[in-house]
């Protein structure tokens, strides 16, 4: 079977300022990354998803960038930055670069001229409009909170932000931006990056009406309903034919909304588009009308089970699949899946690897979840560095009648910054991240998690991953057998099938703090066991959080 090489692939997201200082200012930088690359490679992984190291001035950790051709000051320099390329090829590593393209800073040259006048040739670069009776063009509410419209005194009309007013939106509409878009995409590839990571790009087209909707408790509307699906493809296919099919490429394009019907399209394997998306389904199985996301819900195991059967299924012989359970904008796997194993964080953290890893798709590993990294214990906000987590608990406080301990429960449970802080390298003071005082807090807990306890211990969770990711490279059937849910009531197992001509595997995953009876299918007696997190298995019954694969 023919397979692209980002199919065979692993991929691990750095997020650089928590990964590793070489100069002792707390925040992490290239010359740190060009450091641990060895561990990287000792993991087994094959591409790196740089979160984004551009010049900017860091209102959104990074997102909000103001020179797409320049290294930020606090990761290093454009020479630190072909040194890391250079040895991440030299040790078999690709590199796949963030592409924040549905919006800039607003110090960004573009914008700086667009808001001069309204007959600046950057002003069509942004979306602006007139005031309507007096007050914004429309109701809808920003991410991070407030209006998506900011007033600009200086002509009269407001500028369009789905994010912070410090990142304005560009106008795809305009031809020119299109072109700069490719142009700088086309300066990374030529100097060697092997693909994008592409930051909400199922956002970058827009219903220029902007409507207004019906205000919920926030004060605003819905922003999700300003987002036109049907251009982005015609937009990613132009970006396909100018740039992506002259070089060997990896893209996966963040499609907050996406359904599986839509990301056969993204991710068709015709090759026309992007070679896969991230999708939002399974992280976004709890919440409420008036609290968003921010609960301390525990999705139903059954129905997690049916959003990976979907995307699983849906997109066999269509598309392909990306696989993760956390990232930089979600909270850690074990805490938020089996709060952190209850008593047993090891097993979890493995059940959760072996559950993931053995589906089909390119899985992402999480810098830190390869060691079963946990939230961090916040006390209160002013520990937390997101946009997102202090406009949180605004919303909590002062909109839902939340107490301080009921937002912070909250927050220690979902809050962005969970994911960020500091990689647990050692226990040492500051975990080995750095020698001053880190950016965000180290959690406690590096003292007894950490890389250095765990890359030569054969019954690490780090060992688990370095297996898994072993497995995947030799077995055919795990990258492209096909997928069937078994057992889809349980709310405890979750258990599948994978099929590839006449070989099968079994994969069992027990979800609970408990012991639970499973009998294995007589199919597969006899069967190569493999992936497990117990030693010994015991005859029809799987112990709290365990889980192993069956090959017949």
């Amino acid at each position: 079977m023919s397979e692209a090489w980002w199919q065979r692939a692993v991929v691990y997201q750095i997020y650089p300022k928590s990964f590793q200082d070489s100069n002792g200012d707390g925040v992490g930088d290239l010359p740190g990354i060009t450091r641990r690359l060895p561990y990287l490679s000792k993991l087994g992984i094959d591409v790196i998803w740089l979160s984004p190291v551009y010049a900017s001035p860091m209102d959104d950790n990074g997102y909000d960038i103001s020179d797409y051709r320049a290294i930020a000051p606090v990761f290093g320099t454009m020479d630190d930055f072909d040194r890391m390329l250079e040895t991440a090829h030299g040790l078999g590593m690709r590199i796949v670069m963030d592409l924040v393209v549905n919006h800039t800073s607003d110090e960004h040259t573009w914008f700086k001229e667009s808001r001069k006048s309204k007959d600046n040739p950057y002003r069509d670069y942004y979306y602006w409009r007139d005031p309507v009776d007096g007050h914004e063009p429309s109701n809808m509410g920003a991410v991070f909170g407030g209006s998506i419209w900011e007033w600009d005194e200086a002509t009269g009309q407001y500028y369009l932000h789905c994010f912070s007013k410090k990142q304005p939106d560009l106008n795809w509409e305009n031809p020119s931006v299109r072109d700069e878009v490719y142009d700088l995409m086309d300066f990374w590839l030529a100097k060697g990056v092997d693909g994008f990571r592409m930051d909400v790009i199922g956002m970058i087209a827009k219903n220029a009406s902007f409507p207004s909707g019906d205000v919920g408790p926030t004060g605003y509307s819905d922003l999700w309903p300003l987002f036109n699906d049907e251009q982005v493809h015609v937009w990613l296919r132009e970006m396909r034919e100018r740039v992506l099919s002259r070089y060997e490429t990896m893209t996966v394009g963040e499609c907050v909304g996406a359904t599986v019907q839509t990301a056969r399209k993204y991710a068709n394997l015709d090759g026309s588009e992007l070679s896969m998306v991230f999708q939002f389904e399974h992280v976004g199985l709890t919440g409420s009308a008036e609290r968003g996301k921010w609960t301390t819900d525990k999705p139903k195991l059954s129905e997690l089970k049916r959003v990976f059967e979907r995307w699983e299924t849906g997109l066999e012989g269509v598309a392909w699949n990306s696989l993760y359970w956390d990232n930089h904008d979600q909270p850690r796997a074990v805490s938020r899946w089996v709060e952190a194993g209850k008593g047993h964080r090891v097993l979890a953290a493995k059940m959760l690897a072996t559950c993931l890893h053995l589906m089909k798709g390119t899985p992402y590993v999480y810098q830190g979840e390869e060691l079963g990294m946990t939230n961090y214990p916040f006390a209160s906000v002013e520990e937390c560095d997101d946009l997102e987590a202090h406009d949180a608990y605004r919303m909590l406080t002062q909109d839902c009648g939340c107490s301080h301990d009921e937002a912070m429960d909250a927050l220690r449970a979902i809050c962005r910054d969970n994911a960020r802080t500091p990689m647990q390298w050692d226990a040492s003071e500051q975990a080995g991240f750095t020698t001053g005082e880190p950016w965000l807090p180290v959690n406690p807990n590096h003292t007894h998690i950490n890389a250095a306890s765990q890359v030569d211990d054969p019954d690490s969770v780090f060992i688990h991953y370095r297996r898994l990711i072993e497995l995947r490279k030799r077995s055919e059937l795990v990258r492209q057998g096909t997928f069937e849910l078994l057992l889809p009531q349980s709310e405890e197992l979750f258990v599948y099938e994978r099929r590839l001509g006449d070989e099968r595997m079994l994969v069992a995953c027990n979800f609970c703090d408990c012991v639970v009876s499973f009998e294995v299918p007589a199919r597969y007696e006899g069967g190569r066991r493999t992936a497990y997190n117990y030693a010994k298995p015991i005859e029809g019954t799987l112990r709290p959080f365990e889980c192993f694969a069956l090959i017949a």
